[in-house]
């Protein structure tokens, strides 16, 4: 991964909107991290197994409308909600993914994810990183919310780290001036967990893991065996 948040490639947005972007967005990073999480707990169930899964529209990484119903007929469809970008558990989770991809696409998955950021900055932040898939971009976080994503906790997202709310310090000394202009910056919601669906060519929730912390990647047989289960699903 590049140390640098620079992006060359072709067809690329300026270069001074997508660093309009990244400053709006470590502002909103700074105004949650001091805030504190508030979506902690569900008012109502959220969707589970056997559930239509959400159909909200978000942009493609060209500005382009796309309802997620319009990519189950090509599942089974493991659909990735992503941390912020320069969360370093999310790199974490790439690194995993990325060797277990192949396993994954032959049991039939396509894989798409949902990022935080607007479809400029996901666009550079794909063509970085070289992921190999469709990552749609929800700044408002409607589909996290409508699959039942909730903020983290501090003991959740940076465990024994002394958080305390208006601590503008701490945020400037370790996170916001060492990371700021690389890969690690900080950016959109500190506090939004993941999560990762299995979702059927019918659009049926087969799997819904939502992360109860940072680092709490699913196992790769545990994605096998609901890949399985909805390839044995008629459409």
């Amino acid at each position: 991964m590049a140390d640098q948040l620079t992006d060359s490639g072709s067809g690329s947005a300026p270069a001074d909107m997508i660093g309009r972007q990244q400053d709006a967005a470590e502002q909103e990073w700074v105004a949650g991290w001091l805030a504190g999480p508030k979506r902690t707990r569900w008012e109502s169930l959220p969707v589970q197994v056997g559930d239509p899964a959400p159909d909200p529209t978000l942009s493609d990484s060209t500005g382009t409308p796309r309802r997620l119903s319009e990519f189950w007929p090509a599942g089974p469809t493991l659909l990735l909600f992503l941390r912020h970008y320069g969360c370093s558990c999310l790199a974490e989770r790439w690194d995993a993914l990325r060797a277990e991809l192949p396993d994954l696409v032959s049991a039939g998955a396509q894989v798409l994810a949902i990022g935080q950021g607007e479809p400029e900055r996901t666009a550079a932040m794909v063509r970085r990183r070289g992921y190999p898939f469709a990552v749609l971009s929800d700044p408002e976080r409607r589909a996290y919310e409508a699959f039942g994503l909730l903020q983290g906790t501090p003991a959740q997202l940076v465990h024994d780290f002394p958080w305390q709310p208006g601590d503008m310090d701490s945020a400037e000394r370790i996170f916001l001036r060492p990371r700021r202009g690389t890969e690690r910056a900080v950016v959109d919601d500190p506090w939004q967990l993941p999560g990762e669906f299995v979702i059927d060519r019918a659009g049926t929730i087969v799997l819904a893991h939502r992360y109860q912390y940072c680092e709490d990647f699913p196992p790769k047989t545990v994605l096998l065996g609901a890949l399985a289960a909805a390839q044995r699903r008629k459409a």
